[in-house]
């Protein structure tokens, strides 16, 4: 039996996928979009190669991996006739991650996170009423929690249907966390809501660079527009990757719904700044929480300018990711720290290398292209 994954070629995916591969023995079927078969394979390549080399990858995928070509937009996920029996009837569990992270647009939320969720619930629906499911666990996002300002906020208290959403994506995601429980009440779900996930505590390179480009404009800046003891939710891609397999795994996880972020430990934005200037990166600037309103109309402004000024993709970013940047509120994970057993490493710890990383290398990660003597194999 395998476990069911979608996202394997997003980022969170990536460290999903090879945590399964590496730490468990279950067969992974993943679901690509992609055109062709060796297209799909090498899509999928793309992604992984930031956790493992061409050799272990390809012995993963000859012995372990099951590649599905298919859409989360479309009907059945555009599988065949034969693929969907074939993947219906292999399934035990499910882990839906992808997801369209577009927070400007409506309709890619809308067509990606909604309509996609719910062709995976169908699939899952028809392999509960085959076998029975195992589990079906939702990548979903703190962002379900709407609008906040200075709180801690637990997992029971996230959602409030009354309360204002800050963009599609999180209106999109809270509302496929409702539709999951509400097409799959017999089913065991798992609900996993990362924070701010931002580079890997073990090693500099990442291939997410919208959220690091945001941060290294902020380090530069001579002035920032926040209150210095506000607290910023970051935590690792690592962690996130190992909470989800690991708890997705286990017999019986002792919750539902879990927050993967840094909780009560966040640190300030003195503190970031301040490990960021001990490592020599950046500089202390002036920390102005007044400025908040004109910053961020001046940031509006900057994200129009023509991109060859160079600070319109990071003032877009910015314009984005604001919201989730001032508003001091963080995310208890008590539950997931008792589940693994160990708390998330500071982003003091790894900031310093991921954005030298990221400036070194123009914001881009060196994939490395599918060997030419190597031919895709056939797959689903």
């Amino acid at each position: 039996m395998a476990v069911f994954l979608t996202g394997a070629t997003g980022y969170i995916g990536s460290y999903i996928a090879t945590g399964l591969l590496r730490d468990h023995e279950d067969r992974l079927a993943c679901l690509v979009r992609a055109g062709s078969k060796e297209e799909a394979e090498k899509r999928l390549w793309k992604s992984l190669q930031l956790h493992m080399d061409f050799s272990e990858f390809t012995g993963h995928l000859r012995d372990r991996i099951d590649v599905y070509t298919g859409d989360l937009t479309q009907p059945d996920l555009g599988l065949s006739a034969a693929a969907k029996k074939a993947l219906v009837q292999s399934m035990d569990s499910v882990i839906h991650c992808a997801a369209s992270l577009n927070r400007k647009s409506a309709k890619a939320c809308l067509n990606v996170n909604l309509r996609g969720t719910l062709e995976v619930v169908k699939l899952a629906r028809a392999a509960q009423d085959h076998h029975g499911l195992r589990r079906f666990s939702d990548i979903s996002t703190v962002a379900v929690a709407g609008h906040r300002k200075d709180e801690i906020v637990t997992e029971d208290r996230s959602i409030e249907w009354s309360r204002s959403d800050y963009d599609p994506y999180a209106r999109t995601k809270k509302f496929c966390e409702h539709m999951v429980h509400e097409l799959l009440p017999e089913v065991s779900l798992t609900v996993f809501r990362p924070s701010i996930v931002l580079g890997d505590s073990r090693f500099p390179q990442t291939t997410q660079f919208d959220m690091v480009r945001a941060f290294v404009m902020l380090a530069k800046m001579p002035v920032l527009p926040f209150h210095p003891d506000w607290r910023v939710d970051i935590v690792p891609a690592n962690y996130v990757g190992k909470a989800v397999v690991e708890i997705h795994q286990k017999d019986k996880p002792a919750h539902g719904v879990y927050h993967l972020s840094a909780g009560t430990a966040a640190l300030t934005y003195r503190e970031v700044v301040n490990g960021l200037s001990q490592s020599g990166y950046g500089a202390n600037p002036r920390f102005t929480p007044w400025l908040e309103g004109p910053f961020g109309s001046l940031v509006n402004v900057l994200s129009n300018t023509p991109r060859k000024w160079g600070v319109a993709l990071p003032a877009s970013l910015l314009k984005v990711f604001l919201p989730y940047l001032n508003f001091n509120t963080v995310f208890d994970n008590s539950r997931v720290c008792a589940e693994l057993g160990e708390e998330p490493p500071p982003f003091t710890e790894y900031a310093h290398d991921l954005l030298n990383f990221a400036v070194d290398g123009d914001f881009t990660y060196p994939y490395q292209p599918w060997p030419e003597q190597k031919q895709a194999r056939k797959v689903a």
